[in-house]
């Protein structure tokens, strides 16, 4: 069963009951603990720990290339085609630097790369299809820009519950506003399954317990790295 991504927390509040009855409809063998983990795991990707106020925070980003593409490349001619420049030490530069963006900018680059793709190729969707029908379509997303974002396929395939949800299906600028509301309801929506955890007993298996846990990891881990060089 592909569980709703919603944007905002009264309307996923409102569903939970909903689709916890549509869980068990297709799974026999579960229970409430395995739909929660299962909510929590579409949540996390955009929530972390803070340590300031010991709670969850919004935290909708991802990694991305933003990649500089050389003159040559910029006009479809490759280099492994010609033989001249194979072996040549002068290859005009190729540039990528590794960057944190919102969700919301990544949303608009995906959007972006979809218009692009049927811009290049002067045509248009088929009837009733819409933005959501190329969301994962290889060529689009691996799509080399003169300058822009490379993105890694594997890591886009955990942000296709959010896109559904958040995409406009035609187009060619995303929603603000609605971006906002997922911002402010994200950690509601995290601390609902964190409580439904709690009343039946489970609050160790909790979004809160989690992020803290992988957060205090990361913080050993640096200072285990920091002590290596020091030493």
């Amino acid at each position: 069963m592909e569980l709703p991504f919603y944007l905002g927390f009264r309307e996923f509040e409102k569903n939970y009951y909903n689709n916890l009855e549509r869980w068990f409809e297709q799974y026999n063998n579960t229970n409430e603990i395995d739909f929660l983990k299962s909510l929590a795991a579409l949540y996390k990707p955009y929530l972390s720990y803070s340590f300031t106020g010991d709670e969850l925070q919004a935290d909708a980003t991802i990694q991305v290339k933003n990649c500089f593409f050389s003159a040559l490349e910029n006009y479809g001619i490759s280099f492994s085609i010609d033989q001249s420049l194979k072996h040549s030490k002068t290859k005009p530069d190729q540039v990528s630097e590794v960057k944190n963006i919102s969700m919301m900018e990544y949303a608009q680059c995906i959007l972006d790369k979809i218009n692009t793709y049927f811009h290049q190729r002067r045509s248009s969707m088929k009837e009733n299809e819409t933005v959501l029908d190329y969301l994962n379509h290889y060529e689009i997303i691996t799509l080399k820009e003169k300058n822009g974002y490379c993105l890694n396929y594997d890591l886009h395939q955990k942000t296709l519950p959010f896109l559904k949800a958040y995409l406009p299906h035609s187009g060619s600028t995303v929603d603000m506003s609605l971006y906002r509301n997922f911002y402010f309801s994200v950690v509601r929506i995290a601390e609902f399954i964190d409580q439904k955890l709690k009343a039946i007993e489970a609050f160790d298996q909790s979004l809160y317990s989690e992020l803290k846990s992988e957060a205090m990891v990361k913080i050993h881990m640096r200072g285990q790295s920091f002590l290596t060089i020091c030493n």
